[in-house]
């Protein structure tokens, strides 16, 4: 097939977002037999560019269109070859290895509520298997949802995904385990709130630093028990998923500042 190369005037999207549109366009390439090989994103112009392969350029644009509206203002057909030698590396920049030095990431924190109280009231040894309890469940749910537990935080787990559609699935599974399980055993209250946010942290030595990991921290300080808090980038990059969320609200997390969007996943 022909290979074409396509330019998009983004305005005043971020590099999160364009990040987003391109995870939308591979997930339903095989839909109509194109392959989006990598992009690029020059922040300086909000321009983004498409290397991809495809019958023609119509059906290549469809893809964008139905997966996220975001079509090319131009696209041209071109060798793949030249196209390399003049834009750099054609490697995929939302397919790179966790020891990459970034990278798009979807950023899961969990936190059990109230866990200090709980060890005041419970002593140690009851505190420590109600945790295990929880660190099984999404461990459980991480291994479903190709997630990578990044450490444990001591009340709570830090997981990447590459995909935010991953990354809800994972928190909407460990939800309903533990309400299954409270269901199940009334005396073992384990109440967990979760945040997920997405960006392009930093990762050293298997760890995850930088502002996508800030806020997807204090998104989970914002909820209370049985909450999943997104940013308002997860919600827009899950469009089409056919997850349910609430209306948006304004918080101000600590060390931010700007109020940022978020709102929560409807689960139940």
């Amino acid at each position: 097939m022909p290979y074409f190369m396509d330019r998009h005037n983004l305005e005043d999207s971020t590099a999160a977002e364009v990040a987003a549109a391109h995870l939308r366009d591979l997930e339903i390439q095989d839909d109509y037999g194109v392959n989006f090989l990598t992009y690029w994103y020059d922040h300086t112009t909000n321009s983004g560019f498409c290397l991809v392969e495809a019958p023609s350029a119509d059906v290549a644009n469809k893809v964008h269109e139905e997966a996220h509206g975001m079509v090319a203002n131009k696209i041209i057909p071109v060798d793949k070859e030249t196209v390399g030698h003049f834009m750099g590396s054609m490697e995929d920049p939302t397919q790179r290895p966790e020891g990459a030095t970034s990278g798009f990431r979807a950023i899961f924190f969990s936190d059990i509520e109230g866990s200090t109280a709980m060890t005041q009231r419970l002593g140690d040894d009851e505190s420590i298997r109600l945790l295990g309890i929880h660190d099984a469940i999404v461990r459980t749910a991480l291994g479903e949802n190709a997630g990578r537990e990044v450490k444990h935080t001591g009340d709570g787990i830090m997981a990447s995904f590459s995909s935010v559609t991953d990354a809800l699935g994972c928190a909407i599974a460990v939800q309903r385990a533990l309400a299954e399980h409270r269901s199940a055993n009334p005396d073992e209250e384990v109440r967990v709130r979760i945040g997920v946010g997405a960006g392009e942290p930093v990762s050293q030595d298997d760890d995850l630093f930088g502002a996508a990991v800030q806020l997807a921290s204090r998104l989970c300080d914002q909820g209370d028990a049985g909450d999943i808090v997104v940013s308002s980038v997860v919600r827009e990059m899950a469009i089409g998923k056919k997850f349910e969320f609430s209306d948006f609200e304004e918080v101000e997390p600590k060390g931010f500042p700007d109020p940022v969007r978020v709102c929560l996943v409807r689960w139940e």
